[in-house]
């Protein structure tokens, strides 16, 4: 095999390699982003809800949990994908709520939110 068919073939196979790489991150940036690692609801006071971010703008948000009276408040800090749901969770500052949440692992980064716990919902409670 003379030297510029063995230059094609590596060309060839590292263009391989690097679609199959880019193909794969993909794959695996959708598959984090759309099947939730697990999915419960937490219930407090929302602390804060800003939107941040130079590029990639993004709702986050802290919640304060308080189980009993004089014990002190456990955070638990998470993102609103959704400006709807967002909106709604501003409204209700100042209430009880509960927020309805889904724990997503391996976001490839921190463009889709600072937390793996995406807000899904939000409701007032008593």
């Amino acid at each position: 095999m003379d030297l510029v068919a063995a230059r094609k073939k590596t060309v060839k196979w590292l263009t391989l390699a690097a679609v199959v790489a880019v193909l794969g991150y993909a794959a695996f940036g959708y598959g984090s982003l759309h099947y939730a690692f697990s999915s419960g609801q937490r219930v407090g006071f929302v602390q804060k809800l800003s939107k941040r971010g130079w590029i990639c703008k993004t709702n986050e948000g802290d919640l304060a949990m308080v189980n009993m009276d004089g014990q002190q408040a456990q955070m638990f800090s998470f993102t609103v994908p959704d400006d709807a749901v967002a909106k709604q969770i501003d409204a209700l500052a100042g209430h009880r709520v509960v927020l309805d949440y889904e724990e997503h692992k391996a976001i490839p980064s921190t463009c889709f939110g600072d937390t793996p716990y995406f807000v899904t919902g939000v409701k007032k409670t008593e």
